[in-house]
């Protein structure tokens, strides 16, 4: 067999960010593989503390909004943040809940010869094996979409003993019996009603609700859970743990269930259904609708020997988006949906300034188009609850949402320093998604919504500045900070991110309609502040020469212009280009990219810079400094057990940016092998969409591109742009195409054009 799909250890997971993910979107485990005793840590993706949001009451913080932009203007911005401070919100958001977790011997030998784990990624199945004193023993294990099952399979193994079940949330109760020649676990509970986050001290930071459900089951916070498991020995001799889970969840607006009975019938339901299967029919099933989504793409790096972690990598990014977003489920939050704690990292929330959409970076172009929704499911809801906050802190139309939110779609600020809360900004960045899943060939019909939201409230966000120049007030560059004499301070005007935000978000309203909004957007556009250049001939962060608190900070939101932005191009905006390219070193020099996804994003940002010695230098960080044993993304935290907290958005951005790296399609063209990186001297990939509805395939040796198979969207003309060094291509589709050399294309770089049949396949060949 290959291992190009294999994830291959030999050791159990010593942290929980060591183990294997398995999941279909809603149910997850990680598997430990622990020899004889398998440890499986359960999720639900509905599973989060707390019930809807309550009205706020009390004066509205716009009120304060004229004072603030005023003490901006004088430049007091010490007094500007102290002002900020009075505009938060009344808290903060909830936490995503563990189930808890099985503990199943499956063996009686617990230690033996030749142990091995592995995660096959083209399958998504993980098996530990290992030669213990009776013979061979194997347990494999899978979750299955269709059945939505976790179902756990071991040979070679011994009694036919009841997993324990173990809940971090007090009062579980466990019931244990036969029935239908299966023996029986069931365990059902409450989540908190209420969680601190976990870098907020304050007691008590866990509260857990002691209410009795109203007739219909259902309580204001603190929902229900419920796990099923049913274990059987088999005709051919194994033994067959099936396990599944329901929660109380009933809508971000709704009281969440805790009617443990129906959640407990709920959740053996799906286990009763699927023990009518045998375990290769679940499995076939299980794989069949998993290689639905993985076979679309395929990068090939096997003859390039040096880059075979990096396709793994690469396989693995995609593996964990498919198994932890799906149509109809939650959007994956910071650890998709894996996690064991009840006060996980940063709430395990979703973190709008970055995390959130890095998350997202690689399902348009990777083929998995239809589990970017949850995310525009979640974006469509912030558009309805963020209706309030727009008003009630800024007096503005649209929406706003900050920089968290969680499945009760929290859009307020929170409580906080103004450095990380003082980011009306969300839904600016969010709205991008809905824009790209169009562009990519999606559905348009969710995206004017979500445009039009996003662009009455950044007009109503723009004042003058004291050149007449319209600039966002307030304003912060996403947790970073500037000096300001002995102290330091975030609220400002105008911040790169912010204006590049409000540029792409009604430069994108005006192509898409034309109206009355349209034409104050156009009018907008016109008087907009640009993003500063400083004296150095870096991209500013602030405007104005401004000293950074931290020069190497990890978020480079200054730069979002060039990546995930398109306004920053080589040929088209030279200067910008050139200034952001000083501002990324600027940050490299000084440290940045410390933590995963920092690190993702600069792989992305290197891409579109064309510099492949730096995209080179991103993956190996992030391979050999920033993942775990079995590759999961981190963030270093010395406070945290193994000093790491897994945060899932690195492994989605380092497969965006990989991707980046072969095709990018953001200039109204495609482009083929701009970045290069050494190692990848020869190599293939299939499958990638582009803008327009484009598909690619494309073939490469000595770090020349040999060949390349491109199926078009809805367009009649195609330009492409490829390496100097390819050789002259001949165009074939059906019989050979007269092609034209276009002006325009960047140093080391040629453009090619010709006329096109819309949805028509064209191959790619040097003469």
């Amino acid at each position: 067999m290959s291992t190009r799909h294999l994830i291959q250890l030999s050791a159990p997971a010593a942290h929980f960010h060591d183990g294997f993910p398995l999941g279909n979107g809603a149910l997850g485990a990680m598997l430990h593989g622990r020899a004889g005793a398998e440890r499986f840590d359960l999720n639900l993706d509905t599973l989060w503390s707390g019930g809807p949001l309550p009205a706020e009451e009390g004066a509205a913080p716009s009120g304060l909004l004229p004072e603030l932009r005023e003490v901006i203007r004088k430049g007091d911005f010490l007094q500007a943040d102290a002002l900020a401070r009075r505009m938060q919100g009344p808290g903060r958001t909830e936490s995503y809940q563990p189930l808890g977790r099985l503990d199943w011997r499956y063996a009686a030998d617990s230690r033996g010869d030749g142990y091995g784990r592995e995660l096959d990624l083209a399958h998504a199945i993980a098996t530990t094996r290992y030669h213990g004193d009776s013979g061979q023993v194997e347990l494999s294990a899978f979750v299955s979409a269709p059945a939505n099952v976790l179902v756990a399979s071991a040979t070679g193994g011994g009694p036919l003993a009841l997993p324990s079940f173990t809940s971090p949330h007090p009062g579980v109760h466990v019931s244990e019996f036969d029935e239908g020649g299966a023996r029986w676990l069931v365990a059902t509970g409450r989540v908190p009603a209420h969680v601190v986050p976990n870098y907020v001290d304050q007691h008590p930071a866990i509260v857990y609700a002691d209410d009795e459900p109203d007739p219909d089951g259902t309580v204001a916070a603190g929902m229900g859970f419920a796990v099923a498991v049913a274990l059987q020995r088999t005709t051919s001799g194994e033994v067959r743990l099936i396990a599944s889970a329901a929660g109380g969840f009933r809508g971000f607006d709704q009281r969440p269930s805790a009617d443990l009975t129906a959640l407990a019938e709920e959740a053996r339901g799906h286990v009763a259904s699927a023990l009518t299967s045998s375990t290769e029919e679940l499995r076939a099933e299980h794989i069949e609708d998993y290689r639905g989504y993985f076979d679309r793409v395929d990068l090939d790096l096997s003859a390039s020997p040096d880059a075979a972690r990096a396709e793994l990598f690469y396989h693995y990014g995609r593996y964990l988006l498919i198994s932890s977003s799906r149509p109809g489920t939650q959007a994956a939050n910071l650890q998709g949906i894996w996690n064991a704690d009840v006060r996980p990292g940063w709430s395990c929330n979703y973190t709008t300034n970055i995390n959130v959409e890095m998350n997202y970076w690689p399902a348009e172009p990777t083929g998995l188009q239809e589990l970017h929704g949850p995310l525009l499911e979640l974006i469509r809801d912030l558009v309805a609850t963020g209706a309030t906050t727009a008003e009630r802190y800024y007096g503005a139309a649209g929406s706003a949402a900050h920089h968290n939110t969680d499945i009760w779609r929290f859009t307020t600020p929170v409580v906080g320093e103004p450095w990380f809360t003082t980011w009306p900004s969300g839904l600016l960045w969010l709205a991008a998604h809905a824009w790209d899943h169009w562009e990519y060939g999606g559905d348009g019909d969710l995206v004017l919504p979500i445009l039009r939201a996003a662009t009455e409230f950044a007009l109503d966000m723009l004042v003058p500045d004291e050149n007449g120049r319209l600039v966002m007030s307030p304003s912060t560059s996403p947790e970073h900070r500037f000096l300001v004499e002995d102290s330091h301070a975030a609220t400002s005007e105008g911040a790169a991110m912010d204006q590049e935000l409000i540029r792409e978000v009604l430069t994108r309203y005006t192509r898409l309609i034309s109206d009355a909004l349209a034409e104050r957007a156009r009018s907008a556009l016109a008087l907009l502040r640009p993003v500063a250049i400083g004296d150095d001939g870096a991209l500013l962060e602030w405007y104005g020469e401004r000293p950074p608190h931290e020069p190497g900070h990890r978020h480079v939101s200054h730069l979002y212009g060039l990546y995930p932005g398109t306004r920053i191009t080589e040929s088209g905006t030279p200067r910008d280009f050139d200034a952001a390219r000083r501002a990324l070193r600027t940050r490299l020099e000084n440290g940045s990219g410390h933590t995963g996804w920092s690190q993702a994003w600069i792989l992305c940002l290197a891409a579109r810079l064309r510099d492949a010695e730096l995209a080179e230098r991103s993956i190996s960080i992030l391979l050999d400094e920033l993942s775990s044993e079995s590759l999961l993304d981190l963030h270093p935290h010395r406070n945290w057990p193994g000093g790491n907290i897994f945060q899932i958005d690195g492994n989605f951005g380092a497969v965006a940016g990989m991707t980046e790296l072969l095709v990018q399609s953001h200039e109204q063209l495609i482009s083929l092998l701009k970045t290069l990186p050494p190692s990848w001297h020869t190599g293939s990939v299939r499958g990638i969409r582009c803008r327009g509805g484009h598909r690619v395939d494309l073939t490469w040796a000595d770090g020349t591109l040999t060949g390349a198979t491109i199926t078009i969207g809805d367009v009649d003309e195609v330009v492409v742009e490829v390496p100097d060094s390819t050789p002259p291509l001949t165009v074939t589709g059906g019989r050979r195409i007269p092609v034209h050399e276009l002006p325009g294309a960047p140093a080391g770089r040629r453009r090619l054009s010709w006329a096109a049949t819309a949805h028509a396949r064209y191959r790619l060949t040097p003469e």
